[in-house]
């Protein structure tokens, strides 16, 4: 997508064959890029969130076990090793292990000389598809609006719970690619944007991603979209998801699930944009099933932010030594979910 009307993308090859990401932890204030030429650097930007997003978590683990092949083609045990610390790094959001699980079932098969070279086909053959996978949610998620404006006749609101751009992708994203798309095709629409603490991945990417692109948008505080919905100032919610069981409970970033209590409380549609590698067909119960990522407390304690003189600092809002816990995620149960926005169409319940 755009930045300073510059189409990227974001992860990059380079000439070497390692890769180049944006470092997200800099957004809005800064945009960094770091280039990734290990499997531990790899390891490095996952856990600590240069990057994140489940469809991006993925596409760049895959990477991780070409750098280690790279260093130690002639080990048995360097595919696995490599497998279960990448694995290691994000719990929650599947995409992780089911790109992780498609390179070793590439790979394992093929003589030890021939793996490297093949890791590399298959780590641009994923990238690939995850553009082709958003572009196509994009486009059905397209119609939603389209039918909600040709009602409505007038601007669309939509609100949307953490990041689910194109930088949790590839490219286009999940939940933003309709809106993206929608913008597009000279649709009126407004986005209401969650901050999402505490990493406040709303305020800070979802706004930067929104800006760039032109698409008009407000942000809010978490707890303001039930007052919204209660005034009829929010027409749909689209989410993202780091994974969704077989009956269609979806897990996203914690805060999500009250949305869909609001909205479901005020008969407001609730869609959940997911790539079909985001479902993981081996649990059905997704309040007992999923793995719930518990971060570091830092990030609920401290802010990270730019001072009036213009300095990158990280802040304290609590007092000293609080007690605090930092779950990442929480599941939203299938029967408040409206449709599941996958590229093979809209799936609704039943």
């Amino acid at each position: 997508m755009k930045i300073n009307g510059i189409w990227h993308h974001s992860i990059t090859v380079n000439s070497d064959e390692s890769i180049r990401i944006i470092d997200q932890r800099q957004l809005p204030h800064q945009l960094v890029f770091v280039n990734l030429r290990t499997t531990e650097e790899i390891i490095t930007a996952i856990h600590e969130m240069w990057l994140r997003g489940a469809p991006l978590i993925g596409a760049v683990a895959v990477w991780g076990l070409c750098f280690a092949l790279q260093d130690n083609p002639d080990n048995n045990t360097t595919l696995e090793t490599a497998c279960q610390k990448l694995l290691a790094t994000r719990p929650t959001a599947v995409n992780l292990a089911w790109a992780l699980n498609r390179m070793k079932q590439k790979l394992l098969p093929l003589p030890i000389s021939q793996r490297y070279q093949a890791a590399l086909a298959e780590a641009k053959a994923i990238c690939e598809e995850d553009i082709k996978i958003n572009e196509s949610i994009g486009k059905y998620g397209l119609k939603l609006i389209k039918e909600i404006y040709q009602q409505k006749q007038d601007t669309v609101n939509i609100l949307t719970h953490c990041n689910a751009g194109w930088l949790a992708t590839l490219d286009w994203g999940t939940a933003l690619a309709p809106i993206y798309m929608a913008y597009d095709a000279g649709i009126p629409v407004h986005v209401w944007v969650d901050e999402t603490r505490p990493r406040n991945q709303g305020a800070a990417l979802t706004a930067w991603e929104l800006a760039q692109h032109g698409v008009p948008f407000t942000l809010i505080v978490d707890n303001v979209g039930g007052h919204l919905m209660q005034h009829g100032m929010v027409d749909i919610c689209l989410v993202g998801a780091d994974r969704v069981t077989s009956q269609g409970d979806v897990c996203n970033k914690i805060g999500t699930y009250l949305k869909a209590l609001a909205a479901n409380d005020n008969n407001v549609p609730f869609y959940a944009a997911v790539p079909t590698p985001t479902i993981d067909w081996s649990i059905k119960d997704g309040i007992t099933e999923i793995p719930i990522e518990q971060r570091n407390t830092e990030e609920v304690t401290h802010v990270f932010g730019l001072t009036d003189q213009g300095k990158l600092e990280k802040v304290c809002i609590t007092v000293p030594q609080v007690q605090s816990a930092n779950y990442g995620f929480d599941v939203t149960p299938a029967h408040l979910v409206t449709g599941l926005i996958t590229e093979q169409g809209i799936f609704h319940k039943i």
